[in-house]
């Protein structure tokens, strides 16, 4: 097992899709990390669907760990995966030992065989069809009776949704999320609030997250410091083994 960890860890991450939000100006987007789900609706559906403690997490995409210390204050052990390596520097340095973090991609996450309970994925790498090799990766990592939890974003939910689809035209909501289902995912939608501190993080948050024009139209349409957006929680497990 040791000699099988220390293969795929050595091995070369796969080409990832470019984040250009986090990947260009981590520093917005960690406070954009904190401005979203501020009512922690996301963490309150995960906890009740796929509780954690004592149990081995995998965070695939994992930035620049962001997410790491809430899992670890309740796991048995954490591990963050991220392509991007200044990322995976921040990472480190944010987790200061209480997880493991690699540089790898979704389609060839550097970990051995059923050795996670829980592989989370939060807006990182799942856009429905095309992700089959991460689903497929994160299948052979879990142990059985494990669980698979994706995080994205509902953009049949206004106002985000409406600007997400602005950017992206051919991005179907209704077909990713049949491909989920025939995956044999149950799925949940999650409604929250993203609040910022102040009007000048929003309007940044906004122009890292949208084109120009699509994120001058968000601002004007936002009066205050907050505003809805909605996600969807797709879990799967793996069939634990039966007993003959």
């Amino acid at each position: 097992m040791i000699d099988a960890f220390r293969r795929v860890v050595a091995a070369e991450p796969d080409p990832a899709i470019p984040s250009p939000n986090i990947w260009k100006w981590p520093d917005v987007y960690e406070r954009e990390n904190r401005a979203q789900d501020a009512e922690g609706a996301i963490w309150a559906a995960l906890r009740e669907v796929v509780p954690w403690d004592g149990l081995d997490v995998l965070d695939v995409g994992c930035g620049d760990g962001f997410h790491l210390p809430v899992f670890a204050a309740g796991a048995a052990s954490v591990t963050g995966v991220e392509p991007h390596a200044p990322l995976v520097e921040r990472a480190r340095a944010r987790v200061d030992g209480q997880a493991r973090v690699f540089r790898g991609g979704a389609a060839a996450l550097p970990l051995p065989d059923a050795s996670a309970d829980l592989v989370h994925a939060r807006t990182a790498y799942f856009f429905g069809p095309g992700c089959e090799p991460g689903l497929a990766e994160a299948q052979r990592v879990l142990r059985p009776g494990g669980a698979l939890a994706i995080v994205d974003l509902d953009a049949t939910a206004p106002p985000y949704g409406r600007w997400m689809r602005a950017d992206l035209p051919r991005y179907d909501p209704a077909r990713v999320e049949a491909f989920f289902e025939r995956a044999g995912f149950s799925m949940r939608r999650v409604p929250t609030i993203w609040r910022f501190p102040d009007r000048a993080t929003l309007e940044a948050v906004l122009r890292i997250e949208f084109s120009r024009g699509v994120a001058e139209r968000a601002i004007a349409e936002t009066t205050g410091v907050e505003f809805p957006v909605r996600y969807r929680l797709h879990v799967r497990r793996k069939d634990p083994i039966t007993p003959e």
